[in-house]
């Protein structure tokens, strides 16, 4: 049994009686809809029919790069006497897996064994505001109000930044990441739609995925919009023209990707970077390149040693994408993953679960990397020495977000498309050249 459904299974037993408390998950940095923690290893989001039926009827040479589907939950969002907000999960169980014909009440416990967050220590992903505090004295509650009032004006501040720079708390060594404004905002506006709706509607179904992150200690996330088409067939005239804008503008147009969420972890600075969609449309071809630079590289040197992985990703992807036939993925997006904690500071797990020995980087690896912060002109190589490593690092290249996808199989469609996805497969080969440029480029 694979290491994942194991995982899968470990967290369906342990949640299979009870509510879970959902929090936001802090390493989402594009996308609109919002992200939920379910558990370490997974998480859960809206449930819409479209991606739902992609993930059910997945081509089995797909399954490697799209996140493992894990079911469906029901939620149901409470507010407690205090005023927090709370979303809990209920897991379904089908032994024919038709899940949505499950009553989503089933699996529910008495009220008074629903986890709270005033039950639970408090995420450090929260932000200790009147949605997110603890049960707080009443004495203290109008200066509390005002504290919170000046913090959501700061959050609001930093959530219109295009670019931000956040410095992350250390704890025992290892830097903790709090605060993500894109995932927080994406949060607060799902929790005020659903508060609006809670007299008409209390129960929500959500998707359950793989959490890509889950093994890394400062997860480095690029998100990039593919392909040169962004709308889908049923889109509305008005939803179509301002998707052609957005792609005409952007470099959707030109090279089939554009950039909608980066966040990545300097380790010079001990600060994540994070860019929004918003600052991702306004780049020029130049501007990605360089965006793309950026999050190769720690501040200190580039991360040569994981740019040939992404390309084997890549190219494989290509390959069972060119196989692929009737599908289109309008408005899908492509994830790369590492870990941002430099191998000094991780310790390895040995079996026993006792800490080995630090790691410790090459000469090489070690050894800064004074060039700019800016995509190499060919010929002009940085400084540095290739990476030590051997084996492949730890990167993940991944597709997700499927909710305008569509193909022949799916019956209901009145468009049906033949032939492959043009428009992600050019994204897909510009997105190689440029990669394969900054790794030729960089090296002596």
């Amino acid at each position: 049994m694979s290491p994942a459904i194991e995982a899968m299974q470990a967290e369906q037993q342990h949640y299979s009686s009870k509510g879970v408390l959902l929090e936001p998950f802090v390493h989402q940095v594009g996308g609109h809809s919002c992200v939920l923690r379910f558990g370490e290893q997974t998480i859960c989001k809206p449930l819409i029919p479209r991606e739902h039926q992609f993930y059910k009827s997945l081509p089995a040479e797909m399954r490697t790069f799209t996140p493992q589907y894990r079911g469906v939950v029901s939620v149901s969002f409470e507010e407690d006497e205090e005023g927090n907000l709370c979303l809990i999960a209920y897991p379904l169980h089908s032994e024919q897996g038709d899940l949505e014909n499950m009553d989503p009440t089933a699996d529910l416990e008495p009220k008074h064994k629903v986890l709270k967050w005033a039950n639970k220590k408090q995420s450090a992903v929260m932000l200790d505001n009147d949605n997110y505090s603890k049960e707080r004295p009443r004495h203290g509650r109008k200066d509390e109000k005002i504290k919170s009032h000046k913090r959501e004006e700061e959050l609001e501040r930093l959530q219109q930044a295009d670019v931000l720079y956040y410095s992350l708390e250390k704890s025992n060594a290892v830097p903790q990441v709090k605060h993500n404004p894109w995932s927080l905002k994406c949060h607060q506006q799902h929790l005020q739609r659903m508060k609006e709706n809670a007299k008409h509607r209390n129960q929500y179904k959500f998707i359950l995925l793989e959490n890509l992150t889950w093994r890394h200690t400062v997860p480095c996330v690029l998100d990039l919009k593919m392909g040169t088409r962004q709308h889908g067939d049923d889109a509305s005239e008005e939803k179509k023209a301002t998707q052609i804008r957005k792609c005409q503008q952007s470099t959707s147009a030109t090279i089939g990707v554009r950039l909608c969420g980066m966040q990545v972890y300097q380790s010079d600075s001990g600060q994540l970077m994070f860019m929004n969609k918003y600052h991702g449309r306004k780049l020029t071809l130049a501007g990605f390149k360089e965006a793309l630079f950026q999050f190769f590289h720690t501040g200190r040197r580039l991360r040569r040693e994981l740019l040939s992985p992404v390309l084997r990703r890549l190219r494989d992807m290509q390959a069972a994408l060119e196989a692929c036939e009737s599908y289109r993925f309008y408005s899908s997006s492509l994830l790369i993953i590492y870990d941002g904690e430099s191998k000094r500071a991780r310790r390895p797990q040995l079996r026993n679960g006792e800490e080995g020995e630090e790691d410790e980087l090459s000469e090489e690896e070690d050894e800064e990397d004074h060039s700019a912060l800016t995509f190499p002109c060919s010929g002009a190589g940085a400084s540095g020495g290739a990476s030590g490593s051997e084996g492949s690092p730890m990167v993940d290249v991944r597709m997700i977000d499927f909710a305008h996808t569509t193909c022949r199989h799916y019956g209901e469609d009145s468009v049906v498309h033949e032939g492959q996805d043009s428009g992600y497969i050019f994204g897909l080969q510009n997105l190689i050249t440029i990669i394969s440029q900054l790794e030729e480029n960089s090296a002596d």
